[in-house]
């Protein structure tokens, strides 16, 4: 990775998507090596699609602790192969059951489920695997602080227990207190995960400096599922890459259907705003977290 990155934030987030492609392809089997359609179908389901917005937080945070390029590397890859599971297994019939997902056929469509769940499986312990290996430049204790950060973000008290909470909801009158909790466990545990592995592969903060960090991470994590909400019911599916208005037919709750859209908005930029004010005892070295949380509240409004 060149050390000269570009000044313009699209420029800079261009590039690291790009890297980001060429990382992930370097850890993911072979797609030729046995069992070739399970390793196809790991090839398919993360890479050539996607924004990429947990390796930029990575990255973006990185630049607050002077992190090398490889370890970022290592940890953006291993949190995008994570999202790129629970993506594959959100499709699947038993989950959200949908047929389109970046743009293209879901997974256990382009394969089938079986080989689907499987690809999911693999991508979860690849994740593990990346954050700990000798060539990512990282020492024993920091890999163990990492991977204890995404198993947390990926498990019953992230990730996964906040899909189930969401299953669960379906139909159901929740709260806006009650939708946040699942959001923050579901797409924000992750996003938070993003930001703070990104931060740890470099330098070590303060107490005070994890903890600012942290909210900024949750505030942007909420404002992310917010805006996907709204997006779910103005945007149509090739905007999206998947399919548009599927909350609402499955009778799911959303800040859109709690609150309706104005005010759906006006939270997003309300969280946006409490998400800059946590960055500002980092000053430049956070510029590029501050263009990110542009990015995410103002890509549709």
């Amino acid at each position: 990775m060149p050390n000269a990155l570009p000044h313009t934030f699209i420029g800079w987030m261009t590039h690291i998507q790009q890297h980001m492609e060429t990382v992930l392809a370097g850890y993911l089997p072979h797609p030729d090596h046995t069992p070739q359609a399970l390793h196809r179908a790991m090839r398919y389901a993360a890479l050539d699609g996607g924004k990429r917005v947990r390796p930029l937080l990575a990255f973006a945070a990185s630049e607050i602790t002077q992190a090398s390029p490889t370890a970022v590397g290592a940890v953006a890859a291993a949190v995008e192969f994570i999202h790129a599971y629970s993506l594959v297994h959100d499709d699947l019939p038993c989950m959200d059951d949908d047929v389109l997902r970046r743009g293209k056929p879901t997974c256990h469509v382009a394969f089938d489920e079986a080989t689907a769940l499987l690809a999911g499986d693999a991508l979860q312990t690849l994740a593990f695997d990346v954050l700990t290996r000798e060539d990512n430049t990282l020492d024993a204790p920091r890999q163990a602080k990492l991977v204890r950060e995404l198993a947390k973000a990926s498990g019953y008290a992230g990730m996964a227990g906040g899909q189930a909470i969401d299953l669960a909801a379906v139909g159901q009158a929740l709260s806006v207190t009650q939708l946040e909790y699942m959001h923050l466990m579901k797409t924000g545990a992750l996003i938070r995960a993003s930001v703070l592995m990104g931060a740890q592969a470099g330098q070590s903060l303060s107490a005070a400096e994890s903890q600012q960090l942290e909210h900024f991470a949750n505030r942007i994590g909420l404002a992310f599922q917010v805006v996907d909400d709204v997006l779910d019911c103005e945007a149509d599916s090739a905007t999206l890459g998947k399919t548009a208005g599927k909350d609402a037919a499955h009778d799911k709750p959303t800040y859109v259907s709690l609150m309706g859209l104005g005010e759906a908005k006006t939270f997003a930029r309300q969280l946006r705003e409490e998400a800059f004010a946590a960055l500002e005892g980092f000053g430049l070295r956070a510029a590029r977290l501050g263009e990110l949380a542009d990015y995410i509240v103002v890509r549709s409004f």
